[in-house]
């Protein structure tokens, strides 16, 4: 298993706060991911799914012996939270980045950057097929 992942993930929810779901799609060094997860979650934010996504694509990168991992979210506001330039207010979402910081303890090194939706389509694909079979 490589040391180093990438990790693309996207979560969204569907009225927001309403149905949810997550998606994660983890790549080692091919062009091939190792992993896809597109999982319901229940009622949610738009931005509670988007820690929810990152969290599991980092469980899952952690289980598969990574020392290192490059996360690409959608979410500048994630992101920006994530690397300090944006205090987290909402009290669920410290939740959620305190458990991101938690797991990211467990590599020697992770990374959060942005990306434009147009370079998070399978991660944005998972999140709406985990919707659409999801009933609520």
């Amino acid at each position: 298993m490589p040391e180093k992942l990438v990790i693309y993930t996207d979560g969204g929810a569907r009225g927001n706060p309403g149905p949810a779901a997550i998606g994660a799609v983890i790549y080692g060094a091919g062009e091939r991911p190792l992993r896809q997860i597109g999982e319901y979650i229940g009622s949610g934010t738009n931005n509670q799914a988007e820690y929810k996504a990152l969290i599991r694509g980092l469980t899952e990168a952690a289980a598969l012996g990574a020392k290192e991992a490059l996360c690409f979210l959608d979410s500048e506001l994630v992101v920006r939270q994530l690397t300090g330039k944006y205090k987290v207010k909402e009290p669920e979402l410290k939740n959620l980045a305190a458990e991101v910081f938690k797991i990211s303890n467990k590599f020697l090194r992770v990374e959060f950057k942005h990306v434009g939706r147009e370079k998070n389509k399978l991660a944005d694909k998972l999140v709406n097929e985990a919707l659409d079979k999801a009933e609520f």
